[in-house]
């Protein structure tokens, strides 16, 4: 139920919308294509055991690791807003 001027099913679609939108993200930001041998940030060598894990794999661990953690920084809010931050 919904209420004011919103249509019946409004919450579920702003929620379907922003779930779509994260999956279309993480699928962009998957590696694809030949794994490097050697790290595109530090040099270092990939394990090969991470070359077959993962295709197309570009960083080492710790870089990874380190680029993953400033993206989680740079995303951690919600765009479209909160209902209760809609009502103030």
């Amino acid at each position: 139920m919904a209420g004011g001027w919103a249509k019946d099913g409004a919450v579920q679609d702003q929620i379907d919308a922003s779930i779509d939108d994260a999956v279309k993200r993480a699928r962009s930001n998957m590696p694809s294509g030949e794994s490097l041998s050697h790290c595109e940030e530090c040099e270092q060598i990939i394990p090969e055991a991470r070359r077959k894990a993962l295709t197309g794999v570009r960083l080492c661990v710790p870089c990874q690791s380190e680029r993953d953690e400033q993206h989680n920084q740079q995303t951690s809010y919600n765009r479209r807003g909160s209902k209760d931050s809609q009502l103030r």
